[in-house]
């Protein structure tokens, strides 16, 4: 046999793609607590998404590639008027969601937001729902809408909970990209090979690199790169249920697949299967739209406000003690070019709650930057410190705090008390005293889109599990129409 002469037999598929599509395929989702908190993921979801549509850098964004364009059974964008075909409406929905990095986070060797993947999972459902009602179906039920988010939220979870994608340089959004392709695929009537082949797929894209997040190249593209990767996994699903075939060794290919020319040369290593852990756990974005590692540093700074509000050209110095991560992700000095910037600066995130006792979507923005000279000034003025101890709690599956601490020194010598907290309201630990506030923090999303009455309906169906979960998509997302 001649030694320049490869055999070509095609392997069986890459271990990580099988047990994705058995996990869709098969997993009887039995948790309470899963569903529970899939709803309340939701609301504030779907919140975070109405919210965002006061914002024109991200409406500009919206809409038919071709003005005028009429899809037949077009999925709804909520919110809005917009009726798309499903690919552009997991867009335009992913775009909305992220827009404000306020949706959920997940924190682990690998960071992300699983609820970007519902850009996907709405899109289709909508759009299946009014096609089976077309034909004298049944339409999908939000019930399904639960279990393909608890799915989707597991997978993105779980490989994220050994892997990091961000320290060879890649974006978490490819993770929302694989877990979108498989449980949409399975959505479109797809079976275990077709989520095999769809899932290849997603994989033999690769990953965007994560350049738009981190300085000095922060950019809004971090706020539409969810949505992009959510439409991107309806296209491929698409593609597989019009008979494309898969790429079984996509992963594991000697050279070519995605380890050798993405991870280093290493496999992806796992320490649970799938279940439904991650939507159990996961991290809600209650109090501020601020990239999560910084949540803890600006509720403190809410905490010191009554002390420094009267003193605040007296500050000598700032002291921040934090996690490696957020070190690494969001701490920056320097100009800071657009709200996107801000947004993912950890020492803005507490000059603006110290100076003004609070942290809303609309302190980014560049006239707000520009009329308070003093958020810059504050900056320059923080030390930023790890402590062993929060990065290290960081990673612990028993614990995942997100620790942030701060102390404020004054000039004659005198200094507020060291506040520090490990856990943000949104945290699992904290979900007791979260949810009435993730709901009014829904409340007053949706009155920023509907009138009271329609709020007060919206808000009745989502706070009955057993109402919501009967609903049909098509009639809940008629409800979120304008």
């Amino acid at each position: 046999m001649l030694s320049n002469v490869e055999t070509n037999n095609r392997p069986q598929p890459d271990q990580v793609l099988s047990d994705i599509a058995d996990y869709v395929c098969e997993f009887d989702i039995q948790s309470s607590e899963a569903y529970d908190t899939a709803r309340n993921c939701l609301i504030d979801t779907l919140g975070c998404g109405l919210l965002a549509l006061n914002f024109p850098e991200c409406t500009k964004l919206l809409g038919p590639l071709v003005d005028g364009t009429i899809v037949p059974h077009g999925a709804r964008v909520p919110g809005t008027k917009l009726r798309l075909d499903p690919i552009k409406a997991a867009w335009d929905i992913g775009c909305t969601i992220r827009w404000l990095d306020f949706n959920d986070t997940w924190l682990a060797a690998e960071w992300g937001h699983p609820s970007d993947n519902l850009g996907a999972i709405l899109a289709v459902a909508d759009h299946l729902s009014q096609k089976n009602l077309a034909n004298g179906k049944p339409p999908l039920l939000m019930r399904d809408v639960l279990t393909a988010m608890i799915k989707a939220h597991e997978i993105q979870g779980v490989i994220a909970l050994k892997n990091s994608f961000n320290r060879v340089g890649l974006c978490h959004v490819l993770l929302v990209r694989v877990a979108s392709t498989a449980v949409v695929t399975k959505m479109l009537g797809g079976d275990r090979q077709q989520i095999i082949d769809a899932v290849s797929q997603a994989w033999l894209d690769g990953s965007s690199l994560r350049t738009y997040r981190h300085s000095p190249n922060a950019g809004p593209r971090k706020s539409w790169a969810a949505g992009d990767a959510t439409s991107r996994a309806v296209r491929l699903a698409d593609l597989t249920m019009r008979g494309e075939i898969g790429y079984p060794s996509a992963l594991s290919a000697k050279t070519w697949g995605f380890y050798d020319v993405s991870f280093g040369g290493n496999s992806f290593a796992f320490d649970q299967e799938y279940g439904s852990y991650v939507m159990e756990n996961i991290l809600f974005k209650i109090s501020f739209p601020a990239e999560f590692h910084s949540q803890t540093a600006a509720e403190a700074a809410v905490k010191l406000h009554p002390f420094v509000k009267g003193r605040l050209r007296e500050i000598e110095k700032i002291v921040v003690h934090t996690h490696e991560s957020a070190i690494r992700i969001i701490s920056k000095s320097g100009p800071l070019n657009n709200p996107a910037d801000r947004d993912h600066c950890l020492q803005y995130m507490i000059a603006v709650p110290l100076i003004f006792g609070d942290l809303v979507a609309e302190n980014y923005e560049d006239e707000f930057h520009e009329n308070n000279p003093l958020i810059d000034e504050l900056r320059s003025k923080m030390e930023i410190n790890e402590n062993a101890k929060y990065t290290k709690e960081y990673l612990e599956p028993e614990k995942r705090s997100i620790a942030n601490s701060l102390q404020v020194f004054f000039t004659d010598g005198t200094q507020s008390d060291a506040i520090e907290i490990n856990y943000p309201v949104g945290h699992k630990k904290r979900r007791q005293e979260g949810i009435p506030m993730l709901e009014k923090k829904f409340k007053s999303n949706l009155r920023t889109r509907f009138p009271e009455d329609r709020c007060d309906e919206i808000f009745r169906l989502c706070a009955s599990q057993e109402q919501l979960e009967k609903t049909s998509v098509s009639h809940f997302m008629e409800m979120l129409m304008i």
